[in-house]
């Protein structure tokens, strides 16, 4: 039925801040970014490994996660790297901020979680 992801939305407080946070810290492209006038607010689509499509709204006063991040709902978003030491020494570069490295219990791979300028978890996942 499904062929794939078409996108993942994520909602900011800060655009300029999650904008920078996303394009230099993280290092995603942008396939466009579009001012919509009648919502005062941003949207930004960013490339994910020319696959996958992050869009990164803005909107005035959005309110805030109710928790972190064991509510019900989408809990986080991992993304894959080849090499967890170089991802995690290029976010210490910027001063993001890392959690240790755990060891998933089930395939024996290496990750680990940070956040985005909204607190919003994050995971790197060795592959």
């Amino acid at each position: 039925m499904f062929t794939g992801i078409h996108h993942i939305a994520i909602i900011c407080s800060d655009y300029k801040k999650s904008k920078h946070f996303y394009t230099e810290i993280l290092g995603l492209s942008i396939r466009k970014e579009t001012y919509r006038e009648a919502r005062a607010s941003y949207k930004l689509d960013l490339d994910v490994a020319d696959q996958y499509c992050i869009e990164l709204f803005s909107f005035p006063n959005p309110p805030q996660r109710t928790s972190r991040p064991e509510a019900a709902g989408l809990r986080h978003l991992a993304f894959c790297v080849t090499n967890l030491d170089d991802a995690i020494a290029r976010l210490h570069s910027f001063d993001v901020a890392t959690e240790p490295i755990r060891i998933d219990e089930l395939t024996g791979k290496r990750f680990t979680f940070f956040e985005d300028p909204d607190q919003l978890p994050l995971e790197l996942y060795e592959v």
